[in-house]
């Protein structure tokens, strides 16, 4: 320690430097010593000191808005609410809220009464393109008290880009410069890319001959992999549902109550041939197929896929040790 008294005597300063010197060592004798015990265990042998918990890795294809930085995010477990009508009644918000992160799509609200069937945290929220504006009328709910989420945009490439031309980014990185304390990432055109090659090498069809647009819930299952050591998903039915006979018929979102019936959103999109359509069917079979070899399971309705047999060679695409 370094006194700086200009106007002070010397031996003052003197006194003064050697009281603290003894202080330093007595203090730093004193803490040795605790440090020295506090290492040894009952029976006198060395305790090794406890680790730091590691730091999240950096996924690459995710970068913040305006310092263009990856994310970085890793979950033990995660719950992937969907915003199906299935979910309505089911009270397992607290549930939920249960899981180390809670990952939710476009503007599905919590709020108005829905937390006690979906829970009420939000650790990630993965929004299209497409619901930026509805994102933005609700941004009391959804952004402003929402400053420990982080929101993932993606959208197509003219879209995203930074060269000005890019709508959907200048409207975002303006909504970040208002809100500087969001956690706002889009996902790159490289990583873009990738998803569409991954849905081609899990359903044989290639996205743009068939007309397809990736849902956000295919985003979103496919993020939750990269993040989380275990996933539950809720709301999401097994892809031959909609074929049962006795299928309830529930709304497409939760909080629409009078809007589309769920089953009659996924056939339609499936079967659809002119313009470009979600394949919300085949992204779930995909989804039932992943879930045999990682650790993703469903609930309400509570379903599981048949497991693979003994001699199948099937292996899924989508390895953790191949991340996008």
């Amino acid at each position: 320690m370094i006194y700086d008294f200009r106007h002070g005597v010397a031996v003052f300063l003197a006194i003064t430097m050697c009281t603290s010197l003894l202080f330093v060592y007595s203090v730093s004798y004193t803490n040795n010593t605790t440090a020295s015990s506090a290492s040894k265990g009952a029976s006198g042998e060395k305790v090794e000191p406890t680790r730091a918990a590691r730091a999240p890795p950096a996924l690459q294809g995710y970068s913040s808005i305006i310092e263009h930085k990856p994310l970085k995010m890793h979950c033990s477990s995660c719950a992937l609410v969907t915003s199906s009508g299935h979910l309505t009644g089911g009270g397992r918000g607290k549930e939920i809220d249960q899981a180390e992160c809670v990952i939710r799509m476009n503007d599905a609200p919590t709020a108005r009464g829905y937390g006690l069937d979906v829970g009420h945290r939000t650790s990630l929220r993965v929004i299209a393109h497409s619901s930026m504006q509805r994102v933005l009328r609700s941004r009391h709910e959804l952004l402003n008290s929402s400053q420990d989420t982080v929101f993932i945009f993606w959208g197509p490439s003219s879209y995203m880009r930074r060269d000005g031309k890019g709508l959907v980014y200048n409207n975002l990185r303006l909504m970040n410069q208002v809100l500087p304390k969001l956690k706002v990432y889009i996902i790159s055109w490289q990583k873009m890319l990738q998803f569409d090659e991954l849905f081609k090498r899990e359903t044989g069809k290639d996205r743009r001959i068939s007309n397809s647009w990736l849902s956000t819930g295919w985003f979103t299952m496919t993020i939750a992999l990269e993040l989380c050591d275990r996933i539950n998903v809720y709301g999401m039915v097994p892809p031959d549902f909609c074929r049962e006979s006795q299928h309830p018929s529930v709304p497409y979102h939760y909080y629409e109550p009078t809007g589309p019936d769920e089953c009659a959103m996924y056939i339609s999109h499936e079967r659809g041939r002119r313009g470009s359509h979600h394949r919300f069917i085949t992204e779930k079979r995909v989804f039932a197929s992943w879930a045999r070899t990682f650790n993703i399971h469903f609930y309400q309705p509570d379903w599981s896929p048949p497991p693979l047999s003994r001699n199948s060679t099937a292996t899924t695409a989508f390895t953790r040790s191949q991340k996008m």
